[in-house]
């Protein structure tokens, strides 16, 4: 499930790449790379105190998920090490 903090990043049909909430209807931000759209998404995470980084590749499929901090990853591996 979604939380408000997270945000994706995906290519629109004209080319440019957009910021928004997961659970948002406008964007954040329209850019003309990825890479931007990408540091701005993290940015806004990081400021709004951590969620989930979603980027999505020119073909729309997912090609990456990242938690930013301070998030909480709930996959994240304990060290089990004594």
């Amino acid at each position: 499930m979604a939380k408000k903090n997270d945000r994706i990043v995906y290519q629109r049909d004209d080319g440019s790449w957009v910021n928004k909430r997961v659970q948002g209807e406008r964007a954040s931000g329209i850019h003309s790379k990825q890479g931007d759209a990408a540091a701005q998404a993290k940015e806004q995470i990081q400021n709004a105190g951590g969620g989930e980084l979603i980027i999505k590749g020119r073909d729309g499929k997912i090609r990456s998920k990242d938690t930013i901090a301070p998030g909480n990853d709930p996959r994240s591996i304990k060290d089990t090490e004594h």
